[in-house]
């Protein structure tokens, strides 16, 4: 059993590495300290893009030195134990014929984002040993999220098939998927991930509130993709110089109709800002499918606005900024069309009413919120044979309250 100087070693060996290291020596560079607390047979698996199944982070080379059953490549999400502790965010124990623990499954959390899981083998299993291995996940999934932006190996691994020029600007520019504090939870999906052009979604946190933002551009294609980096881009920069929402869709107007022209281009979009204290919610609607709110289990109000024109278009109507106060526990929907208007083989609309449920019933389960909406495109897929011809994209905003200190997926 290690001593709490082995724990300090490999905390602080880990962090003393980190600087050097590059995205493939990470593997080596866990094991190697994970050791000095303890912890043996330390394998890294990270999520695909789509969150479908598990794949081993390997060293240079990718050389397993144990055989495929005892290292798979890849695991599935859905039907594995490895999976289970990714999607339910706790640690699972692996046991073996005589009863006794082969090996943990320690969900990878950057914050809240579920990266992947690791799996470790080791003889102990009390609290200590399991705290052991929730200060080796913590930081092992600092150690990836530091090293993923610039490592093509990242890219590669969490990729299953090519990916367009649309869709890799709009997974460089977008944030996360998964964020959370004590008081508000944001997760998004977008499909099809690999061809995503037109739908970006955004969200920053400044001063007390949060900023939402959802976007559509017309098309489904590289331009699409450039015209909704543009909105978004403009978005920020706007934002960040403390002007107000309302002054915020103008002036991304503008952008848009300098770079391309009046009416060439346009993006619909919803942009909103919420009040961390108070749950108090802001938004103007450009054009776009108004949100909706989910309040104790129940669909409680769809927010309705007076629709401005889409950004780029510059037809003249009025935007109007609105208001809504949120109670602790409400979870507003954002979302494209390409959720809603999706068909199924006989024709019929996966519809607006079907998308709500679905959220309201897994919530009922009790499952934390990036997997019900990982489900939920499994669900819209599966009713479209898993091809999508529109961008379908999910925002989902859930305000906790000022009181809320548990955090909880």
């Amino acid at each position: 059993m290690s001593s709490p100087r082995g724990i300090e070693r490999m905390m602080i060996g880990l962090a003393d590495g980190s600087h050097l290291t590059a995205m493939e020596q990470l593997p080596a560079l866990v094991a190697e300290n994970a050791a000095h607390a303890g912890l043996q047979g330390v394998l890294i698996y990270l999520a695909d893009l789509q969150q479908n199944a598990l794949r081993l982070l390997t060293g240079p080379g990718g050389d397993l030195d144990e055989s495929v059953e005892e290292r798979p490549a890849e695991l599935r999400i859905d039907g594995t134990l490895a999976g289970r502790a990714f999607q339910e965010v706790r640690m699972l124990p692996k046991t073996g014929a005589d009863g006794g623990v082969d090996w943990w499954w320690v969900p990878l959390l950057d914050g809240t984002e579920r990266l992947g899981v690791l799996r470790i083998s080791t003889p102990d299993a009390d609290e200590t040993t399991e705290s052991k291995m929730r200060h080796l996940a913590s930081m092992t999934a600092l150690l990836v999220v530091s090293k993923r932006s610039y490592s093509d190996s990242y890219a590669r691994l969490v990729r299953t098939r090519s990916m367009t020029v649309a869709a890799e600007m709009q997974w460089n520019l977008m944030p996360p998927l998964t964020f959370a504090n004590d008081q508000v939870v944001i997760s998004a999906v977008l499909e099809p991930a690999y061809e995503i052009g037109g739908d970006a979604f955004d969200y920053a946190l400044g001063d007390d509130n949060v900023h939402l933002g959802i976007f559509d551009a017309m098309g489904h294609d590289a331009a699409a993709g450039l015209t909704a980096n543009l909105a978004m881009a403009a978005c920020r920069n706007h934002r960040r110089e403390g002007v107000d929402l309302l002054h915020v869709s103008e002036a991304i107007e503008g952008v848009l109709i300098e770079e391309f022209g009046r009416g060439t281009r346009f993006v619909t979009a919803i942009l909103a800002s919420l009040n961390f204290d108070t749950g108090l919610l802001k938004w103007v609607n450009r054009g776009h499918h108004p949100p909706v709110v989910i309040r104790g289990g129940h669909w409680a109000t769809t927010l309705q606005c007076p629709p401005s024109h889409p950004l780029g278009l510059d037809l003249g109507l009025p935007v109007t900024l609105c208001h809504e106060q949120l109670e602790p526990g409400d979870r507003v929907l954002f979302y494209t069309d390409g959720i809603t208007e999706v068909r199924n083989r006989e024709g019929q609309e996966f519809g607006l009413e079907r998308f709500v449920d679905f959220v309201i019933r897994q919530h009922a389960d009790g499952l934390p919120v990036p997997e019900t909406l990982r489900r939920l495109i499994r669900s819209v897929l599966n009713y479209h044979d898993g091809l999508l011809q529109d961008d379908a994209t999910v925002l989902l905003a859930e305000w906790r309250g000022p009181s809320h200190r548990r955090l909880r997926l």
